[in-house]
């Protein structure tokens, strides 16, 4: 199918989301309430055509990005999809707040609270972070990364990426290869992706690969996923190929997980002869940072087959979508 061909399978009625306050997770929604989400996006992605981009949707709310662990494409994206629905936004990092300081997170969270946002979007290194967060503030939380737990928002522009691509996420089959282990990127999207209706092939070598992963969803991911640790089997057939980052700052006093870098390369890295398992019109896909050389050929990154300034593109739009949904006056 021609990119962008049908893509949009009517429009999700919005009550299928109206029941969530937050957005903490993908374990949370279901194939409805994902279905909002992207619908509402397509329309969001259209705008950033647009020689003015702002509407007045979210005009008086205020969302702060509470990010305690480096980023570039997550922050930027919720800050300028914030600004584009004329939301105010405020960016904190940990150096630049009382955490320096000692402040507990919850504190910080809760200070934050009495002022009176709209949204919080936190990322944090301790896994369960924004459900803590949810549990205890008054306004929306949304999770932009916590530990090795989820990284809802990635999962849902991948799928957006997904659907424009392919003219749906229903019967697709996805290779998802690479540091499985410390991947919150592969956690959510292997339960939208078998929520969606595809089929997930899950590639590393089995130091990489944590038990119960083909478990987290119940019986879905259960009977629409796999493991192997053979690239090839990975990728033979594969409609789209999704490539992960050896997450090294995540290893920190864990014996070593395979030989080196060029031995990973070797066996579980995506060049231009491994892509030709998968079918001629697989796309490849990688959350960011790249690794070039290690889990990613620099020919096959920056090839026609990569898709992966588009995720960052929808990334905004999927955002913007989120944001509307949490904060929105239809939300209130």
């Amino acid at each position: 199918m021609a990119a962008g061909a049908g893509y949009c399978h009517g429009v999700a009625p919005r009550s299928a989301f109206a029941p969530h306050r937050h957005l903490v997770g993908i374990a949370d929604l279901d194939a409805a309430a994902i279905g909002v989400v992207l619908d509402l996006a397509d329309r969001y992605q259209a705008i950033a055509a647009e020689p003015v981009k702002k509407l007045a949707t979210l005009r008086g709310k205020t969302v702060i990005n509470l990010f305690f662990e480096n980023s570039t494409r997550t922050r930027t994206s919720f800050e300028i999809a914030a600004k584009r629905l004329s939301a105010d936004a405020v960016n904190i990092s940990p150096s630049s707040s009382s955490a320096a300081k000692g402040e507990t997170l919850l504190d910080t969270a809760k200070n934050l609270d009495a002022m009176g946002p709209d949204v919080v979007v936190v990322r944090h290194a301790m896994g369960g972070a924004p459900h803590l967060l949810a549990r205890t503030l008054r306004c929306a939380v949304v999770n932009a990364g916590d530990g090795q737990h989820e990284h809802p928002t990635q999962a849902l522009l991948d799928a957006a990426t997904m659907r424009r691509h392919k003219g749906g996420i229903d019967g697709l089959e996805v290779a998802i290869v690479g540091d499985l282990a410390h991947s919150r990127v592969a956690r959510s999207n292997l339960l939208c992706l078998t929520k969606l209706g595809a089929r997930v092939r899950l590639c590393a070598p089995w130091t990489l690969i944590p038990p119960g992963l083909t478990e987290l969803g119940g019986e879905v991911t259960r009977t629409r996923s796999r493991v192997t640790t053979r690239l090839e089997d990975a990728l033979d057939g594969a409609d789209v190929v999704m490539m992960l980052r050896v997450q090294h700052e995540r290893t920190s006093g864990e014996a070593p997980r395979f030989a080196n870098p060029r031995e990973f390369s070797r066996t579980y890295g995506l060049s231009a002869r491994t892509l030709k398992f998968a079918k001629p019109d697989a796309i490849v896909m990688h959350p960011g940072p790249i690794n070039r050389g290690v889990e990613l050929a620099p020919d096959v990154a920056d090839s026609g087959r990569a898709v992966i300034l588009e995720q960052v593109s929808w990334g905004v739009a999927v955002r913007m979508a989120v944001l509307e949904l949490l904060a929105g006056d239809a939300a209130a």
